[in-house]
């Protein structure tokens, strides 16, 4: 029987968004982060993974290897000593293995929470899609715009010229005075 650690009803996006990672270039959150999220031992949920191992192929959920660790640790400046509370490698759940999660994990906050994650997951999907239209019209302008790249290659090198003669008086007004100084004790 699963035993439940006492997680909030609704858990805010930034808790769970500082929990995802990319790793092989893709956003994964790992088994401790997980189990935490859903209430349980991070045991638990492994062994409930290893008993459905099946339902998680590598594009699922995959475990990091030392050197994906050591890389993982060093993102938070931590002593080699330091383990961050790990034991073993961790599994590393991409969404689609997050979604599966809750097939092996049956309690109703653990649903609960896997469903604000994969919510969570899908609009950082929606938001790189978003980007990715931006990218692709800023493209199109550019090809567009032949003839206005050097008009706008023009206004940043007066821009570039204008901020220099500004700073150069600045430093000018800034420097040390040399030369003959008069007394005014005389």
């Amino acid at each position: 029987m699963e035993e439940e650690i006492n997680v909030p009803e609704v858990l805010s996006d930034d808790v769970i968004l500082s929990k995802v990672y990319i790793i092989r270039k893709v956003k994964v959150m790992l088994d401790r982060d997980l189990a935490e999220l859903y209430g349980v031992e991070t045991k638990y949920l492994k062994r409930q993974v290893r008993r459905n191992i099946i339902r998680f192929p590598e594009d699922f959920m995959f475990e990091l290897t030392e050197k994906e660790l050591r890389i993982w640790r060093s993102q938070f400046v931590t002593s080699n000593k330091d383990k961050m509370g790990l034991r073993y490698l961790p599994y590393a759940f991409t969404e689609d293995g997050i979604a599966q999660l809750s097939t092996v994990l049956n309690s109703e906050s653990a649903i609960k929470v896997n469903l604000q994650i994969i919510r969570i997951f899908s609009r950082l999907r929606s938001m790189a899609l978003s980007h990715a239209d931006i990218l692709l019209k800023l493209e199109q302008l550019e090809k567009m715009g032949l003839n206005h790249d050097r008009h706008i290659e023009l206004i940043f090198k007066y821009l570039r010229q204008f901020e220099k003669s500004r700073q150069d008086e600045v430093d000018f007004k800034d420097r040390p005075r040399i030369g003959f100084k008069p007394s005014t004790g005389i």
